[in-house]
């Protein structure tokens, strides 16, 4: 039988992060909504759905806010690299669905 009070501190923990892993969800999803804007723009601009010049930047600094953080950085890598392959996946997609033609909006 667990200790009462360590079932409360684990239980504590637990809704801890539950909460975070709904932060994260929230955020993932903002942030998809702003690179799908991205994709959209450039797709209307035909510019090319990577930018590798931005992907090495971004990773970079995210190498070192997760040093500053505590974080393993080739973890934190690992995950933004995940993120910005479908990001690409994503304008590639929009940009084939609209063959570079996007409507302009007021």
């Amino acid at each position: 039988m667990i200790d009462p009070a360590i079932k409360q501190e684990l239980a504590g923990y637990r809704q801890s992060i539950d909460n975070i892993d709904a932060a994260l969800v929230h955020m993932l999803a903002e942030r998809f909504r702003c690179t799908k804007a991205v994709g959209v723009l450039k797709a209307k601009y035909d510019l090319p759905p990577a930018d590798p010049a931005r992907e090495e930047y971004q990773i970079g600094r995210l190498r070192q806010l997760a040093k500053d953080a505590q974080l393993d950085p080739d973890f934190a890598e690992t995950f933004l690299n995940f993120i910005i392959k479908e990001v690409i996946r994503h304008h590639e997609a929009i940009a084939a669905a609209h063959g570079g033609q996007i409507e302009q909006t007021a």
